[in-house]
């Protein structure tokens, strides 16, 4: 088993389970923090940058946004700019969560990225904003040993404040609601409230998750830590942080963080597939047999788990098998560009090419990142000219 980490509205990249948040909560920040341990930072995490916005965030605003919405609700004009291809120009892109400048500047980022920058054109506009946590299945991903799990935040475009006594509040019955992936209406009937510390708290989570999984473990700790700073409700965080301790070879610390949240959170499954890990490198069996025990009663197949079993076949050569198995995992995750991409792999194998150009064209089609577009593409490109060369 892998360590399981969560995101927030990287759709395919996250660190640590799916916890509840409990404002009111404060940690013993004195106890989880091990800096002692960790070298310092390369670079700091700036929080007051997240929703900074830049002089050519403000350019955009007066020599754009304003002219094109001459004459109808500025919010509207915002709104239109945000979807519409000749504007903007946004793409989906969920390899690393930026703050607002580095959003606008790239035109790309995930949901986080793109919820972030939309706040802080709009506030640059004097719009109230509201963010909103989605109540959907997390959706799940892997990057080398680690997994991860995401949720989905969005959020609503307020009218304009007229005055410092309006206040922030949006009336929600006159809101725009924006969002960058497609939600069921019921998702949104039940969306939670969500304050900015606590959006602070998952774009500091996240890059911890990003800064970890591209081997920047140092840098991943002080980050982790900021997120718990930011928001000591957010148990998320504390996830992240156990997952960065058994990383760096600290599994009694990664122990103390996770029981810790898991006294808020006590059937988090992910929580406690990480406790049960952790247990097993402080050789300590029969505890870890335990949290084990309940983990299957909680959650008897957890996310990847045919898919890891598939892969096992591919290794030994057993490409039926394999495919048995990748499409066990597809039916609980139709969308998830790897479980295609190794479908077409088996399918490719089975000789079975139509499968094969089938499912890698749902992989393209659902990858999430610029570096996952090009390698889909070429595999596609492959299998089209084996294809071609069949037909003759």
């Amino acid at each position: 088993m892998k360590p399981w980490a969560m995101l927030w509205c990287a759709v395919a990249f996250c660190v640590s389970g799916c916890a509840s948040h409990t404002a009111a909560q404060r940690a013993p920040l004195s106890e989880l923090f091990h800096d002692q341990l960790f070298q310092a930072p390369a670079a700091p995490i700036d929080t007051t940058a997240i929703f900074a916005v830049s002089e050519r965030m403000r350019d955009y605003l007066k020599h754009n946004l304003v002219q094109r919405g001459a004459g109808q609700d500025p919010r509207r004009a915002l709104f239109d700019a945000l979807y519409t291809r000749d504007q903007l120009k946004l793409e989906y892109d969920s390899a690393m969560t930026r703050n607002a400048a580095e959003t606008f500047d790239a035109r790309a980022g995930n949901c986080l990225s793109l919820v972030i920058m939309t706040a802080a054109l709009a506030r640059e506009l004097n719009f109230t904003v509201q963010f909103q946590q989605i109540q959907m299945d997390e959706s799940w991903s892997r990057s080398g040993n680690l997994y991860f799990a995401a949720n989905h935040v969005n959020l609503m475009l307020g009218k304009k404040r007229t005055a410092y006594l309006d206040g922030y509040q949006v009336n929600t019955a006159n809101a725009l609601t924006v969002d960058f992936i497609p939600i069921p209406p019921k998702a949104r009937e039940s969306a939670r409230l969500l304050e900015e510390h606590t959006i602070v708290a998952m774009y500091l989570n996240n890059r911890a998750a990003e800064l970890l999984s591209a081997g920047s473990i140092d840098d991943a700790y002080w980050a982790a830590r900021q997120a718990v700073q930011a928001d000591p409700g957010f148990m998320n965080g504390y996830n992240t942080l156990a997952v960065i301790y058994q990383n760096h070879g600290n599994p009694m610390q990664a122990e103390q963080t996770l029981r810790y949240a898991l006294r808020q959170a006590p059937d988090n499954t992910i929580y406690l597939s990480n406790l049960a890990q952790t247990l097993e490198s402080l050789q300590r069996p029969a505890e870890a047999a335990a949290v084990r025990e309940r983990l299957a009663r909680l959650e008897p197949f957890p996310p990847f788990h045919f898919f890891r079993l598939g892969l096992e076949a591919v290794e030994l050569g057993d490409y039926q098998r394999a495919r048995n198995l990748f499409e066990r995992e597809l039916e609980r995750s139709p969308d998830y560009h790897e479980f295609h991409y190794w479908l077409a792999v088996t399918h490719y194998q089975l000789g079975n090419l139509r499968a094969a150009d089938k499912h890698m064209r749902k992989a393209l089609e659902n990858s999430t990142t610029r570096g996952q577009n090009d390698l889909y593409a070429a595999k596609l490109d492959r299998i089209r000219a084996h294809e071609a060369k069949v037909i003759k």
